[in-house]
């Protein structure tokens, strides 16, 4: 099973997104069952390092982000199982960018799986404050494990 998370940039929330699931699929033991990685709509940030103020406030919880920041690509349709949009304008800018009806099934929104969040998309932190990316680290966390316990299932 093959995801990937994304979001605008791919500085903040798609890279913090792929981090939470690796740290969870690696204290499951299914690293050979699942790999994860994440994109950003735009080039605009390509080659950089997640944002500083996410990599601290992710560190405070114990991830390390280190992923480089890559635009999405006609081939990640046909090299990921699912595509996981943090909000609606990354969602439709997927399936404008989805080159099959198979491909556009493909995509997903990360908040459809909270299970404590009652949230209807992952909000940009970019230009907010200390408390915008502690907000998204707790969607992201709530989320993950709901995405790892339906995938769990299916492996089954």
């Amino acid at each position: 099973m093959k995801i990937l998370f994304v979001c605008l940039g791919n500085i903040c929330r798609s890279s913090s997104a792929e981090e939470v699931m690796r740290t969870f699929i690696k204290r499951e033991g299914l690293e050979k069952e699942i790999e994860v990685d994440s994109a950003g709509i735009l080039s605009y940030h390509q080659g950089e390092l997640p944002d500083s103020r996410m990599r601290m406030h992710a560190s405070r919880r114990g991830y390390n982000l280190t992923h480089r920041s890559r635009p999405v690509c006609t081939q990640d349709f046909f090299d990921f199982d699912r595509i996981v949009g943090m909000d609606d304008r990354n969602i439709q800018d997927l399936k404008d960018r989805a080159p099959s009806l198979e491909a556009e099934r493909k995509i997903c929104r990360m908040t459809d799986f909270c299970r404590m969040k009652q949230v209807d998309y992952v909000p940009d932190p970019y230009y907010g404050g200390a408390s915008g990316f502690e907000n998204v680290l707790d969607i992201l966390e709530d989320a993950c494990a709901g995405l790892l316990e339906e995938i769990r299932k299916e492996l089954c």
